[in-house]
């Protein structure tokens, strides 16, 4: 995990540009690079599309899809994270399909902090409520 870790740092900062017209296109090639060409812009929810990249940059497994909680369904399943791990959380509601998904960074007994892309609009760690953690998940190797 400390490749992972290691290659999602170094993209900390990385922002999307307003508007649908001028597109950052260090985003644009995280779409690219795993192969959702069909991506035009920088609007379109990009979170899975980072944590993808990094894993494809890593050598993990990954799930090719853009949806946060299509990483429920690959790596082990772990209880307790370690920094690095896989965190999926829910958005809206916790039996919907939105959802979020970021690198495990910490917690405490009220947040859980995850370095991950389209996080207020960029790459960066940010806190979320503890209370809506789906799972953890440990990537393992593509080998």
């Amino acid at each position: 995990m400390e490749k992972l870790l290691k290659i999602a740092l170094s993209q900390y900062g990385v922002k999307e540009i307003p508007g649908e017209e001028n597109n950052n296109p260090v985003i644009m090639r995280y779409f690219n690079e795993i192969e959702q060409t069909w991506v035009k812009n920088d609007e379109t929810s990009w979170r899975s599309a980072f944590i993808n990249w990094c894993a494809l940059k890593a050598g993990l497994e990954k799930t090719d899809k853009l949806t946060a909680r299509s990483w429920l369904h690959i790596g082990n399943r772990i209880e307790t994270p370690e920094v690095g791990d896989i965190t999926i959380l829910w958005r809206v509601k916790p039996e919907g399909w939105q959802g979020h998904v970021g690198i495990y960074i910490t917690n405490d007994e009220n947040w859980v902090y995850l370095l991950g892309g389209n996080q207020s609009n960029q790459v960066c760690i940010k806190p979320y409520p503890l209370n809506r953690v789906l799972g953890y998940r440990r990537l393992l190797s593509r080998s």
